[in-house]
C-alpha cells in the first residue's frame, strides 16, 4: 500500500484544515518545503500536495511553494487544488510535478479529465473524488452535487485513468477514521487505484485499509499530531514482500 504524507498549503504555509473548513486551520509550518524533507527523512516515497487558495481561486495559488518542495525533495509529487485548465496542468508538470489532481472540473466537464490523459498521459491524471454521503463535492468542498462518487469513477476509468483520491469530507482533519467500506467498495467495484483520503488517525486504520486490500492511503493531521509515526506505517504497510502480513 502506497501511503503519502499531505502537504496543505495555504498562503505558502503548511496547514491543515477541518472537513475542508477554511476558517477552521492549524498552521503546522511556515515552510512546506521543510515539511517534505522531514517526511522523506522518515522514508516517504510519494507526497500529497494539496493548493488550498487554489481549490478556492481556482488556479495555482502556491506555485512557489510546490517548486521549493520539488526542489527540496527527489520522490515523486502529486499536486491538487485549481487545476482547471490545460495550462494550469501544463505549467506544474513543467516545474516537475509527477501528477496532476482533478477534482472539481472532472466532476462538472468529466471530458476536460479526457483530454489531459489524452495530452499528458492517463498515469499523470489523478481523479479526485471528493465525496459527503456518496455524493461528489465540488469547489474546494463548498458544494455537494448531485453525482455518485461511483459514477464519476467509472467515467475516469473508461478515460484510462486509474488513480483516484477518494476524500469523504465528513471525516477529513475529523482524526475518526477512513471510510473503508466505501473506499474498499470503490475499488471492488472499479478495480482502480482508489486512494483513501480523509479521517486517518491511527496505525490501526492504516492496517484495516490494508488488510481490505486498498492500494493506497493519504496520511495528514495525524502525522501532524504524532498519532502516526511515518518510519513505522512505512515498516508496516509500504515495504511488505509477497505473502507477508503487515505487523
Amino acid at each position: 500500500m502506497q501511503l503519502y504524507p499531505a502537504i496543505d498549503m495555504k498562503d505558502g504555509k503548511c496547514v491543515r484544515l477541518t472537513q475542508g473548513h477554511f476558517d477552521k486551520v492549524n498552521v503546522y509550518s511556515h515552510s512546506p518545503e521543510d515539511m517534505a524533507k522531514l517526511w522523506v527523512s522518515k522514508g516517504a516515497t510519494f507526497l500529497h500536495l494539496v493548493d488550498l487558495d487554489g481549490a478556492l481561486a481556482g488556479t495555482s495559488v502556491n506555485g512557489p511553494a510546490i517548486r521549493a518542495v520539488l526542489n527540496a525533495v527527489d520522490v515523486p509529487v502529486q499536486v491538487g487544488g485549481g487545476i482547471r485548465s490545460l495550462e494550469a496542468a501544463w505549467y506544474l508538470l513543467d516545474l516537475g510535478v509527477s501528477r496532476v489532481i482533478i477534482g472539481t472540473r472532472a466532476a462538472r466537464e468529466p471530458e476536460f479529465a479526457k483530454r489531459l490523459a489524452d495530452a499528458f498521459g492517463p498515469e499523470r491524471v489523478v481523479a479526485g473524488i471528493d465525496a459527503k454521503d456518496g455524493m461528489v463535492a465540488v469547489e474546494g468542498w463548498e458544494q455537494v452535487s448531485e453525482k455518485r462518487a461511483l459514477d464519476l469513477c467509472l467515467e475516469m476509468k473508461a478515460f484510462g485513468i486509474r488513480h483516484v483520491v477518494y476524500t469523504d469530507i465528513s471525516r477529513d482533519g475529523m482524526l475518526s477514521g477512513p471510510n473503508v467500506e466505501a473506499t474498499k467498495a470503490l475499488t471492488q467495484a472499479t478495480g482502480m487505484d482508489i486512494i483513501a483520503s480523509g479521517g486517518m488517525s491511527s496505525m490501526e486504520d492504516l492496517r484495516r485499509l490494508y488488510q481490505e486490500g486498498i492500494r493506497g492511503a493519504i496520511i495528514g493531521k495525524a502525522l501532524y499530531e504524532d498519532r502516526i509515526d511515518l518510519s513505522k506505517a512505512v515498516n508496516a504497510f509500504q515495504r511488505q514482500q509477497g505473502g507477508e502480513q503487515a505487523i
